[in-house]
């Protein structure tokens, strides 16, 4: 039997709240990535670390916020903690894989493309894992071609958020790109809920089992908690809110990082070819009627 399915329980509240979390995580993890090419190569690490914890933890936290507004008639849907924190791990790790390529091998090229298409896997790879945790009195089947688009979007919206860190400019250019970002990861989330049919056996009593916003509420406190704290180390580094490297770094080159190029030298004018010194003044000659 199947079953009418709502992702819209709440109306465009859990849209809108599952949007602004994407572009929160999305801006947080972009500013850190820019920052990261910004330093030294042994503070790289830290702060593509929690670039990649922003980025997999907001995402994850959009996830389930959409999901409180999901329901299905007659059936009440229960989650797995450890497979839902299981997709958790899925997104940070494999966002982080994205982020470190591009963060030591620049966003252009062939890294760009391969980070991109790492973090738009483990995207995809962390909604289709959530969905698979929850329980319920039925059978989920998915359309293919859907789930294939749904792909694409976490595929693209990752290579292009990731382009967009590379740039190495101001902090408005990182809020655009995280509007953007979190308009398609939010995208992707609906197109692939839009792939989902539910066959609900209709043996379990509707009212056994609590709310969605009831179960998943509990599990947002960490994600959150961590979020807010990337915010504050954001706001307290002014050069992370600013964007603009220090005179040393001022001429790299967008998506290189900081360390390959050497710094230019200054040369003496003495040293300038071409150059011919001029004797001082009280050692030269006077002009005379004979050395004229």
């Amino acid at each position: 039997m199947q079953d009418t399915v709502d992702g819209f329980s709440y109306g465009v509240v859990t849209p809108l709240v599952a949007y602004l979390m994407a572009c929160l995580s999305g801006a947080l993890g972009l500013r850190c990535t820019t920052r990261a090419m910004l330093v030294t190569r042994s503070w790289r690490p830290g702060w593509l670390a929690l670039g990649s914890a922003a980025i997999g933890s907001g995402i994850w936290t959009m996830h389930f916020v959409a999901m409180m507004g999901f329901t299905i008639e007659n059936t009440p849907i229960r989650y797995d903690w450890l497979m839902t924190f299981a997709s958790l791990a899925v997104a940070v790790g494999m966002v982080g894989v994205g982020i470190f390529i591009v963060g030591y091998r620049g966003a252009s090229g062939t890294a760009l493309f391969t980070g991109g298409t790492v973090t738009g896997l483990g995207i995809a790879s962390m909604h289709y894992l959530g969905m698979a945790g929850m329980h319920l009195d039925g059978q989920l089947e998915y359309n293919t071609l859907t789930v294939a688009l749904s792909v694409v979007i976490a595929m693209a919206a990752a290579t292009a958020a990731l382009w967009a860190a590379g740039q190495v400019r101001g902090f408005l250019w990182s809020v655009g790109a995280a509007l953007v970002m979190g308009l398609a990861v939010t995208g992707m989330h609906y197109t692939g809920m839009a792939a989902v049919e539910v066959h609900v056996h209709g043996t379990t009593d509707p009212a056994v089992g609590g709310q969605p916003a009831e179960l998943l509420a509990p599990m947002l406190i960490g994600p959150l908690a961590f979020l807010l704290a990337a915010a504050v180390v954001v706001l307290f580094d002014p050069l992370m809110v600013v964007g603009r490297p220090t005179p040393v770094l001022a001429e790299r080159k967008p998506g290189i990082p900081a360390h390959t190029q050497a710094p230019r030298r200054i040369r003496h004018p003495a040293h300038q070819p071409g150059h011919h010194p001029r004797r001082p003044l009280a050692h030269r000659r006077p002009r005379t009627p004979q050395n004229r």
